[in-house]
């Protein structure tokens, strides 16, 4: 199970929020058999997901991430709960790339850099609000770092990171931290934050130390007093089900529908977490007659 935390600093002026989201990973990387840059790509959009979730008020509120980037990895997908729970999808999961000239998995080149990152809050009103930025860099962090300052106004520091096993494509570890400023910080407050970041190790590097994800807040903000706000424990959950399949079936329209009575079952595949779900030639039957309904 992974795990977010929230806090305030006493001053009131900033939030941070972290996760250790390696079990997360450990599953989207089951589920899609990712390779290790891909791993990293999609692993950091769900992290970055997860944090944005767990902010939401609502029970029924949940919050998209869509990256559409020009890179072989193509579009990459996470969508989380109001409690950081996620679900995510990457087009082809199976890119491999050289490292880059960092020795580093090049998530940037798997994503691309020309492109959209959109991100849409499902807030329970009669329209989700829907933001979108091109992308900056493909390294995800600094592209919600950008959607951050560019749609909503908000001062923030991103990190996100995912550390896989050369050859066995293992997830060992998988994290991340949002700082982000509140309208009553202060230019001492950006400094101090600034001095706090200036030597801090990668967020992998902490939590492969031991670090958890509140000893994680307090080290890269040690001249803070920061009071914990609250705690949840997160996991890769899917929502889809047998149900939802026929509504989306239904969506398909009655022509469609007739053209999958040519088979005797059909297979539907759910993205997020690989589900088959099989409908008989009746089934389908029954869902085009109670789509005239």
């Amino acid at each position: 199970m992974s795990k977010v935390v929230r806090l305030i600093s006493t001053e009131g002026d900033l939030t941070v929020i972290a996760t250790d989201s390696t079990d997360i990973v450990r599953e989207a990387h089951r589920i899609h058999n990712t390779t290790n840059v891909c791993s990293a790509a999609l692993g950091r959009l769900l992290t970055g997901a997860s944090l944005m979730g767990s902010t939401l008020k609502g029970e029924n509120n949940s919050i998209t991430l869509r990256l559409n980037g020009d890179g072989p990895a193509g579009a990459i997908i996470a969508v989380s709960d109001y409690n950081g729970n996620v679900r995510g999808y990457i087009s082809d999961p199976r890119v491999s790339l050289p490292l880059n000239n960092l020795g580093k998995l090049d998530v940037a080149a798997a994503v691309g850099h020309d492109g959209s990152l959109t991100v849409m809050k499902d807030l329970g009103l009669k329209e989700p609000y829907i933001g979108q930025v091109p992308i900056i860099s493909g390294e995800i962090a600094e592209d919600l770092t950008n959607y951050f300052a560019k749609s909503e106004q908000l001062p923030s520091v991103v990190a996100l990171g995912v550390l896989c096993a050369p050859k066995s494509e293992e997830i060992i570890t998988a994290g991340g931290f949002i700082i982000q400023l509140l309208p009553t910080a202060t230019d001492d407050t950006i400094d101090k934050v600034e001095a706090g970041l200036s030597d801090i190790p990668a967020v992998t590097k902490m939590l492969v130390d031991g670090l958890t994800p509140e000893e994680i807040c307090r080290k890269v903000l040690p001249e803070f007093e920061l009071d914990l706000l609250d705690e949840s424990e997160t996991e890769y959950k899917c929502n889809c089900s047998k149900s939802r399949v026929e509504k989306a079936l239904i969506s398909m329209g009655e022509e469609e529908l007739r053209n999958l009575l040519e088979d005797e079952t059909t297979e539907v595949c759910c993205h997020f977490c690989d589900k088959k779900y099989t409908f008989t030639r009746a089934d389908i039957t029954h869902i085009l007659n109670s789509s005239k309904a």
